[in-house]
């Protein structure tokens, strides 16, 4: 006998300022269900769960909960207004006697629950309300962007809890590691369509891309249809006496089904200019250590970092990654050591903080009053890259519409914050790019063409990150700290780090472990004549290289074709701008392969 769902949405359909969000939604969930819904920033995933979680009442349509069935729901901006400390909060639904239930929650997250309300950050704030979730068990979890504002060690606790429990769970997030982890269906919002897929988020690209393909298809099949059946319309009048009046409401209900699809939203014009070049050497830090009270951040710290390194900073919330960055960037002074910066630098900051942005602005407002950005006498234009561009226009290459230009910031999602200061950040040409925790609320196509321009980059970045996919993505090496002031330069990313030093990232520690070794981080020691970051670069030429081959080849080929300038001079001109691109990448890797090779 079928197990009777957990949660059932009907006929749901739900408007926001005129604008439908959805119309006619159903789905389930059953028992047992792990479920990952994506689907881009703004797109209505916060609001589906909230509807889920019966917090947003539809227009239409039936929510239905079984008699029993506890639902609950993970906010990312809990109400506090009514508890002195979190641990209020977090415990404020726990029936007597159940608060062990929490302290074994709060060991597991790292949080606090004596933290006061009053001084309690964004961040502390939301693991509240996931230790309050956790912690009251409900038989259906609803968990919205659970990881953001967790270091790696939560982050992989709470897979290894959602893993083993047998509560059902719906879960938003842009970690893909994660979401590989533990979803075995995916439920994906796009233009007010939800789709499900019996599968978990492995995958999740293909499939999403084969839907595009098919729509694409479906959409051009339709378009040739409707020109065939208007030029019968126009012209066979002439050998007619009077229209087919069948044929024209048919063409009339073509033209209907045409103009309600709702076209896929672009991509995010992102750019990144390279300032002029730096010098080879970009960071020299030798012997840095740097104490506040009896907290050690950092002991005899030594790192190189070289033009055109990815350096990616991780280890638990509070262990001092930011400090670190400040330090080699000369913001804060070390205790003792010293840190000699490279010349020709121009430096851009992406802060985790957000403080770069006025709340209370709009959206126009915080570009056009940013003396980065500013234009003397147009209070209508900003500064890209050294060239003026309307504010509405560069707004909208970061999927901005122009309604929301002159609305607060305060009213947007975390991830059309995270947008809007990528727009600030990208405005001004660098060579240096320092980027605190930019994965942060942003959704997963927006993170994969982050990657895309960074791996592009002819610069050097300095990342802190908690995303371990986004880190093995981009980073040439890692470096852990591990608290007491260990910290340790590793060449490659997180798996990479992961294979070197296994005992840094076992999940949690327990209170009472013993904690590691101090060990002395040193320069990236050389081999063979080459960094570590080189010897990895040379490693991963080959590949490149055969893959620009292989796109040289397909590019090659399609522009073979003699009629592709008369038929689709667009497509003509772009392949040829991609293949031109693609042979200066060539040459400029097999350079860089030979000058490396060289040094072995």
């Amino acid at each position: 006998m079928a197990r009777a769902p957990l949660l059932q949405l009907s006929g749901i359909s739900l408007t926001f300022g005129g604008n439908p969000v959805f119309d006619d939604l159903s789905l389930t969930v059953q028992p047992g269900d792990r479920i990952a819904l994506v689907g881009r920033n703004g797109s209505g995933k916060s609001t589906l769960m909230k509807v889920m979680a019966g917090l947003v009442e539809p227009d239409r349509g039936n929510r239905t909960v079984p008699p029993g069935v506890t639902v609950g729901y993970m906010e990312q901006e809990p109400d506090l207004s009514r508890f002195a400390t979190l641990g209020d909060f977090a415990a404020s639904n726990l029936p007597e006697g159940q608060d062990y239930r929490l302290a074994v929650v709060a060991e597991g997250l790292k949080f606090n629950p004596e933290t006061p309300v009053a001084t309690a950050s964004g961040g502390e704030r939301r693991r509240a309300a996931l230790a309050k979730l956790l912690a009251e068990a409900p038989e259906l979890m609803l968990l919205d962007e659970p990881t953001n504002h967790l270091d790696i060690q939560a982050i992989e606790w709470l897979e290894r809890e959602l893993s083993e429990t047998r509560t059902a769970f719906v879960l938003i997030s842009h970690d893909r590691a994660f979401l590989r982890a533990l979803s075995k269906a995916t439920l994906w919002i796009d233009r007010g369509e939800v789709r499900r897929r019996d599968a978990g988020f492995e995958g999740f690209e293909d499939w999403r891309e084969t839907v595009w393909a098919e729509e694409d298809e479906a959409r051009h099949k339709l378009d040739r249809k409707i020109k065939a059946e208007a030029k019968w319309a126009v012209e066979g009048i002439s050998a007619r006496r009077k229209r087919n009046m069948g044929r024209v409401r048919a063409l009339q209900a073509l033209r209907s089904d045409r103009a309600a699809q709702i076209r896929r939203q672009g991509t995010a014009a992102f750019a990144l200019e390279s300032g002029p070049t730096s010098g080879k050497k970009v960071i020299e830090a030798t012997g840095l250590t740097k104490i506040y009270g009896d907290k050690p951040i950092v002991k005899d710290f030594s790192l190189r970092v070289l033009r055109g390194d990815r350096v990616a900073f991780v280890g638990p919330n509070g262990v001092g990654k930011t400090t670190l960055l400040k330090m080699l960037t000369g913001e804060v002074q070390p205790d003792s050591g010293t840190v000699t910066l490279g010349t020709n630098l121009e430096v851009a900051v992406f802060d985790q903080t957000r403080t770069r942005l006025d709340l209370e602005a709009s959206l126009w407002d915080n570009l056009t009053v940013d003396p980065l950005m500013r234009v003397s006498g147009a209070s209508d234009q900003v500064m890209v890259r050294g060239t003026p561009k309307h504010v509405v226009a560069y707004l909208k290459d970061f999927l901005f519409d122009e309604a929301q230009a002159r609305a607060p910031v305060r009213g947007l999602s975390g991830g059309e914050r995270a947008r809007l200061l990528l727009a600030k950040l990208m405005a001004q040409p660098s060579n240096l790019l320092i980027l605190d925790e930019p994965t942060n609320d942003l959704d997963v196509e927006t993170l994969d063409l982050l990657q895309d321009i960074l791996g592009d980059y002819d610069g050097t970045v300095l990342v802190v990150s908690h995303d371990r996919d986004f880190i093995d993505r981009i980073a040439t090496a890692t470096v852990a700290m591990e608290g007491e002031g260990r910290a340790q330069a590793y060449p490659g990313g997180w798996s990479d780090y992961a294979a070197q030093r296994p005992a840094a990232v076992e999940t949690a520690p327990k209170a009472t472990a013993k904690p590691a070794p101090a060990a002395k981080a040193e320069p990236a020691a050389k081999a063979n004549g080459l960094s570590f970051t080189e010897k990895k670069r040379l490693d991963d030429l080959p590949d490149l290289i055969a893959r620009l081959e292989s796109e040289i080849g397909k590019l090659g080929a399609l522009l073979e074709d003699p009629e592709l300038f008369t038929r689709e001079p667009v497509k003509f001109r772009k392949a040829s701008e991609a293949l031109a691109e693609r042979q200066g990448a060539l040459e400029a890797a097999e350079s860089e392969w030979l000058d490396l090779a060289d040094r072995v």
